[in-house]
């Protein structure tokens, strides 16, 4: 795990310079502080920092081949190297070192931008070809490892981090006040685009390419959804199958290999799939909080380390420490994003740094095969519709029915989102609250900011990839949706950034694409039957895994930081939010900010919209307030984004 950075001018006379690679390099060190590395050459240069995980002593980046026409800088993990590596070696190719970065330059150099799809692994590299005077940037196919990259007429510069762009001098970002409005809508980035103008993500299981002066950026994969028939017995083999080989081929490492355990059934699966995989101890690593309203996940963990006899580690944060810690949470995250389980995440990964290099995690079983309560909820709602009759009287009049032969009053909650097309079942299950403020209709934003806030431009990159699925079934269409969007621009961006703030490799079993592709062919009733989310996975695992973990319902190292903005925390929300600076971007009306935070304190319930505006205020301070680079003068409401020197 690495961080890389570079840049290319497209006008060949002129040059790239080693200090603004090595700047670029510099402000990402965090990513990679066992090495650097630096490769310039008239208009271009690459830059590396290194995290020793394979071929300890020779795997100096970057790395070329053998005559020195073509370059690498690589971060990431290939898995299939070693067999990658030997059908090279019989078609002639040298090799240098046992790493799989130079595995890759070789790929290159036999199949030129089509070696991307040989690649089983998480990666984001960028390959200069001085012949051909080519410049190949490729990311993961479901976005693993970040990359962003900004583009002008002039040159293209790139990085796994914003701020490592920010250190090129000539780079000037500035603000797009109407994605405001969009991260507010979804509590992160859905897309392409980021808070800073011209510098943008580079799409999972996409290359950008740059050939004689001309930039493009191509996909090279897509997932599939194409359900087929096939026994439940013959589903669990195969896919116990998969994920063996998955963690067996995640677990390569010449360091020492954790476990990330939260309690739930990922994260035990992914150990006890690695239980005999390797020679080394086991560790496994988790946090707590001694809040009496949440579920302790530690129980649990405990449970799972004894079971398959790991060293086992834990460790509580306190209030206070997560204040602290949130302009940092701001700089690492380098994205305004709503996500407060990953501070757990960033002090898990300062304990398990003592220990190990390498954490596995089980993220992505709940995007592969369905583990939201939001899936089982589009469930229900497509069999009600066929069943229910949709005349309002009766409909109103069945559901309250079936509330009572059911002991419930959730049934008769999803009576209008029964007329609602899917994209609208899919906003009011994964948007917001802010999504329904608009100019018209709320006091949040201030008559000036309003005018920047189109929710049609908010909505756009979800409206996108619903019109671009073509899967059968909804629950399959909104996997589809999820796969392009929460989950790399929000629970892969949490992963990587905090684990990497601590110099810590993430794997993730889970999204080998090979299991996603598995996953896509399952008919839905696998994915969710019943009450039961996941329903294939836990059933393959029923014989394996302790039955309180299968069976107890889903958390997720949770923090209780609803509690804490209501209490302990109060007075620091709202210094934040009510602070001169905060108040005078622009952005939203002081009194409803100070309601918000009023009603919370008397009765809760706004405690993740607090979170939000405290993130979005953050990010602020970190990039635009206290940025090394110089930034453009803001537009006129934004008075508080002033340059920095």
């Amino acid at each position: 795990m690495c961080g890389i950075c570079g840049k290319l001018n497209l006008d060949r006379r002129a040059t790239t310079t080693a200090e603004v690679v090595k700047a670029m390099a510099d402000a990402i060190v965090h990513r990679g502080p066992d090495d650097e590395g630096y490769y310039v050459s008239g208009p271009v240069g690459l830059g590396f920092r290194r995290l020793s995980i394979i071929d300890l002593n020779t795997g100096h980046q970057p790395i070329s081949n053998e005559d020195g026409t073509v370059w690498i800088a690589f971060n990431g993990e290939i898995y299939n190297y070693q067999e990658l590596r030997t059908q090279l070696q019989n078609k002639g190719h040298k090799f240098s070192t046992q790493t799989d970065t130079e595995v890759i330059v070789h790929l290159y150099e036999e199949f030129g931008e089509e070696c991307i799809s040989k690649l089983r692994g998480m990666f984001a590299f960028a390959i200069w070809d001085d012949r051909q005077q080519v410049l190949l940037v490729a990311r993961d196919r479901l976005g693993i490892k970040p990359l962003y990259y900004w583009r002008t007429g002039k040159s293209v510069v790139f990085a796994s981090e914003i701020k490592a762009i920010l250190a090129d001098p000539e780079v000037n970002p500035e603000v797009i006040p109407s994605l405001v409005d969009r991260f507010l809508t979804f509590y992160y980035m859905p897309g392409e685009e980021t808070l800073l103008r011209n510098i943008r993500k580079l799409p999972p299981a996409s290359y950008l390419l740059v050939r004689a002066g001309q930039v493009q950026v191509k996909s090279y994969w897509d997932l599939h959804y194409s359900p087929t028939e096939q026994p439940v017995v013959q589903a669990e083999e195969e896919l116990l199958r998969l994920q063996e080989e998955s963690v067996k081929l995640h677990m390569i490492a010449d360091v020492p290999v954790g476990f990330l355990l939260s309690g739930g059934v990922d994260s035990t699966a992914m150990l006890d799939f690695a239980v005999g995989k390797t020679d080394q101890a086991l560790s496994s690593f988790t946090i707590g909080f001694a809040d009496p309203g949440l579920d302790d996940e530690r129980p649990y963990a405990r449970l799972a380390a004894k079971k398959y006899g790991t060293s086992h580690y834990e460790t509580t944060i306190t209030a206070q420490e997560f204040a602290d810690f949130m302009p940092k949470y701001s700089w690492y995250m380098e994205e305004p994003v709503c996500e407060p389980h990953a501070i757990a995440l960033y002090y898990v990964s300062r304990l398990a740094k003592d220990f190990v290099k390498v954490l596995i995690s089980g993220e992505g079983g709940d995007e592969a095969f369905a583990g939201y309560q939001t899936y089982r909820g589009i469930f229900w709602l497509e069999r009600w519709k066929g069943i229910v009759p949709q005349v309002n009287g009766t409909l109103s009049a069945t559901l309250s029915q079936l509330n009572r032969v059911f002991r419930s009053d959730r049934l008769e909650k999803y009576g209008p989102l029964m007329r609602l097309p899917l994209e609208e079942y899919y906003y009011s299950r994964t948007s917001s609250p802010f999504r329904y403020f608009n100019a018209h209709a709320t006091d949040l934003y201030s008559r000036e900011f309003a005018a920047y806030a189109d929710k049609n431009d908010s909505l756009a990159p979800i409206n996108n990839y619903l019109a671009l699925s073509k899967a059968s079934g909804t629950i399959n269409r909104m996997l589809y949706v999820d796969t392009k969007t929460s989950l790399p621009d929000d629970l892969l961006l949490k992963a990587d950034k905090m684990t990497m703030a601590n110099s810590i490799e993430l794997r993730v079993p889970f999204l080998d694409h090979k299991v996603m592709e598995f996953a896509a062919t399952l008919p839905e009733n696998f994915k969710v039957r019943g009450i039961t989310t996941k329903y294939i996975a836990k059933q393959a695992l029923r014989h394996r895994l302790p039955r309180q973990i299968l069976e107890r319902r889903k958390a997720g190292f949770p923090v209780p930081y609803e509690s804490w903005l209501r209490t302990d925390l109060k007075d620091w929300i709202r210094d934040v939010l009510l602070d001169r600076e905060t108040v005078s971007r622009g952005y939203f009306n002081r009194g409803h900010i100070e309601k918000m935070i009023v009603e919370n304190s008397n009765l809760g319930g706004l405690s993740r919209e607090l979170f939000s505006l405290a993130a979005l205020e953050l990010w602020h301070r970190a990039f635009l307030t206290s940025n090394k680079a110089e930034m453009p003068a803001p537009p006129d409401f934004l008075v508080g984004t002033s340059k920095a020197g």
